[in-house]
This record gives C-alpha cells, sequence and structure tokens, in this order.
C-alpha cells in the first residue's frame, strides 16, 4: 500500500485513543492523515488540565492495566514505552474499603494468592485455576478475539477461536463464573468490580470478561510518571512522525455526500476534500453530521441500547496530606447491587453509592503543590440523568465523609483549594456523548462483537468509525485496538 497512486487522504475526527491509533496507523501505510480536534489538546475523555494552585488533573482513564497491549502499539512503530515515559508499578495495587474491614491487593501475584488464602481457605488454589482459564481468556481475547473487525460472524470461524468458544465461557454469566470459585462476599466483590466499567450487572455480562482479572491483577496495575496524559502525548509524537497533522480547535461540522461517498468535511465552514474519513467522534454524534437517509443506525436503535455508566466526577486540590489513602482506593461499603439498580434498571441518583477515589500525589509529587494531595474523585451514574450542581455537592460531602471514615482526617471540605466537578451534562457538552455516557456501550452479550454498530457505514463507502460505541468496546487499550482494526480495513478500500 504504500505505492504512490494508492496514497489516500484521510481525515480523522477527534484525537481520543482511537483516533491517535487510528491515524498512527493509517499514516504509516503511506497515507496523508489530518486529524481534526474540536479541542485545543489531544486525548478526548483522557485531557489533562493545570490549575494556577499547581495541579495536575487527568480527566478521564487513571487504571494503567492490560500493559502489554499498550506496549503492543509503540512495538508496531519501532519504539518502546520506555522511550516516551515511565511506569511505577503500584503496591498496593488498590485497597477495597468494606464496611466491616478493608483489603489492599499487593503487587504481586504470589502475595494475593497469599491473601485470598488467608480471607477464604482453600481459595489460593481456585485463585490459581481462576486466572489460570483468565489467563487463556486474555491470550486469545485480547489477540485473537477482539482484533475483528465484525462484519460477521464469520470471521470466528477459524479453528483457533472455534476451538476456544468453549473455553471463553461467552454463554455463562461473570457472577455465576465468580461464585462458583469463590464464596466470601469479599473476593466476590474484588473479582467484580473490574466488570462495573464494561457498562453492565456482573450477572449480565459474559464471564469472557474475566480477562480483565488477568490484565488487571496478574499483570499489576502500573501509573505512568506524570499522569496517565503521558500516553497521549507519546501516541500523539508516534502519530506526527508518521506524518500525521493535527488540526487542534477545530470542529467537523458536516460530512458533504454525493452517490454513496463523502466527497468533503465542513470544518469552521470551510470544506475540506478528502477520500476516507476516519471517525473516532461519539458514535450518535458522527451520524447526525450526515442525512437521515445514510445512517447506519436510527434514534430508536441507540434508545434500545444499554449503555455503560456515565459518571460524576470531582477533581480536588487538597491542602496537607491525607494519611492512610492509597493511590487507588474503592469504597465498598455499601451493596453493590443496589448501586448498579439505580444505574440500569431505575435510572436514577444511587441512595447508597459506592465510588473510586484516585490520589495519584501519593506515587507521584509533580502532580500537586508540596504537602498537597491531588483526589480524583469517580462515582458511576446512569447516564441521562439529571445532575444539577446542587446534587452533585450532596455527594462531594459524603464521599469526603467516607473518606474521612477510611483515613481518619477531619473537616476535608475545608481543606479545599480547588474544586471541579464533570458530570453528564459536561460529558455531553464536551464529547457529544450519548446521553452523557462516559464508558461507550455496555459489554453484554447482545452487544458483543458482530452484534456491536459496524466500524464502516453501509452507504457511504469511505465512512468509517472507530472507538468505544463500536468494536471491541470501552477502555483504553480496546480503543487503541479499534483504531487499528480501522486503518487496516481503510487500508483494503480502493479509491474509485
Amino acid at each position: 500500500m504504500g505505492n504512490g497512486k494508492l496514497r489516500k487522504r484521510i481525515a480523522v475526527i477527534g484525537s481520543g485513543f482511537s483516533g491517535l491509533s487510528a491515524a498512527a496507523y493509517a499514516a504509516k501505510s503511506g497515507n496523508e492523515v489530518h486529524v481534526f480536534e474540536r479541542h485545543d489538546q489531544p486525548g478526548g475523555r483522557a485531557r489533562q488540565f493545570r490549575t494556577p494552585e499547581g495541579y495536575i488533573f487527568d480527566m478521564g482513564p487513571s487504571w494503567y492495566w492490560m500493559p502489554d497491549i499498550i506496549e503492543g502499539f509503540f512495538r508496531d512503530f519501532d519504539c518502546n514505552v520506555s522511550d516516551f515515559y515511565e511506569l511505577v508499578s503500584l503496591d498496593p495495587q488498590f485497597e477495597m474499603v468494606f464496611s466491616e474491614e478493608k483489603v489492599s491487593v499487593p503487587e504481586k501475584n504470589e502475595a494475593i494468592r497469599e491473601l485470598f488464602e488467608k480471607i477464604e481457605p482453600g481459595s489460593a488454589k481456585k485463585y490459581d485455576k481462576f486466572m489460570q482459564s483468565a489467563k487463556f481468556k486474555y491470550e486469545v481475547g485480547m489477540k485473537d478475539f477482539v482484533t475483528k473487525p465484525c462484519h460477521n460472524w464469520l470471521e470466528f470461524a477459524s479453528p483457533k477461536i472455534a476451538v476456544s468458544a468453549l473455553k471463553l465461557d461467552l454463554l455463562s454469566n461473570f457472577r455465576k463464573y465468580v461464585s462458583s470459585y469463590f464464596s466470601d462476599s469479599k473476593l466476590r466483590s474484588l473479582m467484580e468490580f473490574p466488570v462495573i466499567f464494561l457498562g453492565a450487572a456482573p450477572q449480565n455480562i459474559p464471564a469472557l470478561y474475566s480477562l480483565m482479572n488477568y490484565g488487571g491483577y496478574v499483570l499489576g496495575t502500573k501509573y505512568p510518571l506524570g499522569g496517565f496524559y503521558q500516553l497521549v502525548w507519546a501516541m500523539k509524537e508516534v502519530a506526527e512522525k508518521q506524518g500525521v497533522t493535527f488540526h487542534f480547535g477545530h470542529e467537523v461540522q458536516k460530512l458533504n455526500t454525493q452517490n454513496g461517498k463523502i466527497t468533503s468535511i465542513s470544518v469552521d465552514g470551510e470544506d475540506h476534500e478528502f477520500d476516507v474519513v476516519i471517525a473516532s467522534s461519539d458514535y450518535h454524534h458522527t451520524e447526525t453530521l450526515i442525512p437521515e437517509s445514510l445512517r447506519n443506525y436510527d434514534n430508536a436503535y441507540w434508545k434500545s441500547k444499554t449503555f455503560a455508566p456515565s459518571c460524576l466526577i470531582y477533581y480536588l486540590g487538597i491542602k496537607g496530606k491525607i494519611q492512610h489513602l492509597k493511590h487507588h482506593t474503592l469504597f465498598f461499603e455499601n451493596n453493590l447491587d443496589d448501586h448498579i439498580d439505580s444505574i440500569y434498571r431505575d435510572k436514577r441518583w444511587p441512595e447508597q453509592p459506592l465510588f473510586y477515589s484516585c490520589c495519584p500525589s501519593k506515587t507521584d509529587s509533580g502532580v500537586a503543590p508540596e504537602n498537597c494531595e491531588n483526589l480524583f474523585l469517580l462515582l458511576p451514574l446512569a447516564s441521562g440523568i439529571n445532575d444539577e450542581e446542587s446534587v452533585r455537592e450532596k455527594y462531594l460531602k459524603e464521599m469526603l465523609k467516607r473518606i474521612e471514615n477510611h483515613t481518619g482526617e477531619n473537616d476535608l471540605i475545608s481543606r479545599i483549594e480547588y474544586k471541579k466537578s464533570y458530570c453528564v451534562s459536561d460529558f455531553i457538552s464536551d464529547y457529544n456523548a450519548y446521553e452523557g455516557n462516559a464508558y461507550g456501550l455496555a459489554n453484554i452479550l447482545s452487544q458483543t462483537a458482530v452484534l456491536k454498530p459496524k466500524i464502516r457505514n453501509k452507504k457511504i463507502r469511505n465512512l468509517f468509525y472507530t472507538g468505544q460505541l463500536t468494536v471491541p468496546g470501552p477502555g483504553v487499550p480496546p480503543s487503541i485496538i479499534s483504531g487499528k482494526i480501522v486503518a487496516t480495513e481503510v487500508s483494503k478500500l480502493k479509491i474509485k
């Protein structure tokens, strides 16, 4: 594809992880690639901001899991993660706070086994068995399964996948699967928590996703010094080395079509001609940029889908140190199912929420002024609900109270030096996110693989979609893979 006559002029809309990935791979294949980003910096949901007081906040992802998948992106361009940033391995990986006690998950796998054995005698062997199976799912799932463009089921008809299909546990539900190994409620919560952000109740997610436990616990929880945004900068640099041009502060308003083909895109009132468009913007939003008759899906389709949660986020700068708080802490003192029901069944604010706190200043002195803490709080929520400031504040007070109970600190609210909240309506205004979702489509069986929104427009031959609303799904590593899948499909397209 490197020969001159097949060189395509490609527009990528959005510079989140899938957009950065798609741009880098498409340019590597010899194309002229332009990325249009409405914000003044790359990263999409993974942007970063600095405050006058000296705090540096990652706006989105904070769990650096599946490091081998991320490393794989850089290896494809003959470089390594270590060329761009330093990864620190967290020990403990995280702490889980229950109503009666707290459990710290250690860095080393051997120590995790011992922890399980201590909580539930006999469970170390079960943990080994669980992780052995999870490793298989990770290796087949993340290397073979998720790399398919998912045009149809025939792609999965290889002997390897056929043989693996039963072992992948696609048809058994995650909750039953976990409880077949462990009876202690804390151990079950430890195993179930990673899938909450896949966007469904554990009983509705295929057991295939135990691969998350392997990709996190066994491969370890990392942190890039300088913040998660280091990954964004690194991917942008890789893309630029391939010849990608970035246009920041430029919003694509319309995709102009003729005879089943995009001829040009309208950016800030000007038309620019392109051979191919790759949209890493919100899928539903992208389709509003083309005539209704040419869209892959109508509004009824989107309404019928199960979306992963939105969330309430607080970025807080706190004066003084918070003793006894870890880098990652999960506050699970309340009932998981009640919180999940509030998201998926009732679509309301939870009465007794669970939440997550990230305090990167515990690992990285550069993200907060001296003797201060950088605190990021996240509470998963139903998408599409009312998120006025007074409601946000009520939940902030509750979260801070529970951090005080956990750490023994007093009156954290009076020590707040910087405060910014981010919720459903912000996801809509900043990212055109459908109903303000934060994590794309839920990974339930009826929305897996071929059953996800297609990466290619069925009526416009040169329009492709990438990102968390298409294959393989939500999360940073899947989004990076999504960009690669689409770039590969674009390289097969013959320009007429």
